[in-house]
């Protein structure tokens, strides 16, 4: 693959050689020592061959001693093309220009990669990225990784790591996510936990405290559960953190009124596609100003970046699809609108619930009062009854009050 490379970038001509016998013509390249490669016979007195364009010339200045017939067949490498564009100024120029444009480009950074986020959305990211200085046409060597890094750290505090390398025009950006480490129980804090909603109390566990409660009593809310004061009798009151988990049943019963008529989006069949490029931050538009109002189309945008031989350029086609409708009035059946405002109501519930515990039952309802329908979501669940309430004691300063 090296000769090869070699070869074509001193030039190397493919000869078609015919002579009564050929072989004085290979004793005589062996004796002058003249590299050739590839050789192939067409017949008892002609041969093909490859040679470099030096040992050519060689070859026919000692062949002319023989009764022997050099053609040359075909000129490959660099020379010959170079003498090509000898009469093409324009074409050598342009490819000058482009070759030049070229390795400038690659010292600029055209793309960039992030790796390793999960919950970070990559917009965030790359936001940051920018304010320090990391984009689309930035000078890679000007770039500080160290003090890129701080940076984005402070801004984004859910980051833990971040590093940014340029490899020719690209930055890869690998980031690592902060793991939420839950905070070890206050076991010095005085504190009571009550209960955050009614509910029917199933299991009792006291880590600190007094148990106020026990399974199958009924809460309100508000209501003590366990008690972070202790009376000991002979050392009087004692203040504590009152800890623990108790787990109830509760019920929910949630409400929504709809109509059962509104007004639904039916597709004309009009299109129109605007086209631009993006360079950088400058935007080049292919098209006039729209006849579709923006209120009246749904917007779909499609970019797609512009390669060349695999490297990215600084360039974006960007093709925006608007497709026209109207608003009609339509009327919806009450077993659609139930389903549609059940599924609504069903996201809510676990919303609600799901920090906490668990929906074990749940039952949609519906009533019709004229064109409005009233959809009601009864649900039983299984969760967790008590929050911390601090206890202040008289020691501690004026502006804490519970």
């Amino acid at each position: 693959m090296l000769k090869e490379l070699i070869n074509r970038v001193r030039g190397q001509v493919w000869l078609r050689v015919t002579c009564p016998y050929p072989e004085r013509v290979l004793n005589l390249c062996s004796a002058r020592k003249l590299a050739f490669w590839d050789l192939e016979w067409e017949g008892t007195e002609t041969f093909t061959c490859r040679m470099s364009r030096g040992d050519h010339r060689v070859l026919s200045r000692a062949a002319e001693k023989l009764d022997c017939t050099i053609e040359i067949v075909r000129r490959e490498g660099a020379p010959y093309t170079l003498a090509k564009l000898r009469h093409r100024q324009a074409l050598a120029v342009g490819i000058a220009v482009c070759g030049t444009a070229v390795l400038i480009g690659s010292f600029f950074v055209w793309d960039i990669q992030i790796a390793g986020n999960e919950t970070v959305p990559r917009e965030v990211i790359l936001r940051s990225l920018e304010n320090n200085g990391v984009h689309r046409g930035c000078f890679g060597f000007a770039l500080n990784g160290e003090d890129i890094r701080n940076h984005v750290l402070l801004e984004i505090p859910e980051l833990s790591w971040v590093a940014v390398n340029v490899s020719g025009c690209r930055a890869n950006v690998e980031v690592r996510e902060r793991r939420t480490v839950p905070e070890p129980l206050d076991r010095k804090t005085p504190c009571n936990l009550v209960a955050r909603r009614d509910g029917l109390v199933l299991r009792v566990q006291a880590l600190g405290g007094v148990p106020q409660v026990m399974k199958g009593m009924s809460v309100t809310e508000g209501q003590l559960l366990i008690s972070g004061v202790e009376d000991t009798g002979t050392f009087g009151t004692r203040f504590t953190a009152g800890l623990g988990s108790v787990e109830g049943r509760t019920w929910y019963t949630l409400t929504a009124n709809v109509p059962l008529t509104g007004a639904e989006k039916r597709y004309t069949g009009r299109e129109k596609r605007l086209r631009s490029v993006i360079f950088g931050s400058r935007r080049i538009k292919f098209f006039a100003n729209s006849s579709i109002d923006s209120g009246q189309c749904d917007k779909i945008t499609e970019r797609t970046p512009v390669r060349v031989c695999g490297i990215p350029l600084p360039i974006i086609w960007e093709t925006e699809t608007l497709r026209l409708y109207e608003t009609e009035p339509v009327t919806v059946t009450q077993a659609r609108r139930q389903k549609e405002t059940g599924a609504a109501l069903e996201a809510y519930l676990h919303s609600l619930v799901d920090p906490y515990g668990e929906v074990t039952a749940s039952q949609v309802a519906s009533r019709l009062r004229g064109d409005v329908l009233t959809v009601t979501l009864t649900a039983e669940c299984r969760e967790e009854l008590g929050t911390q309430a601090p206890i202040y004691t008289a020691n501690e300063p004026d502006g804490a009050s519970g």
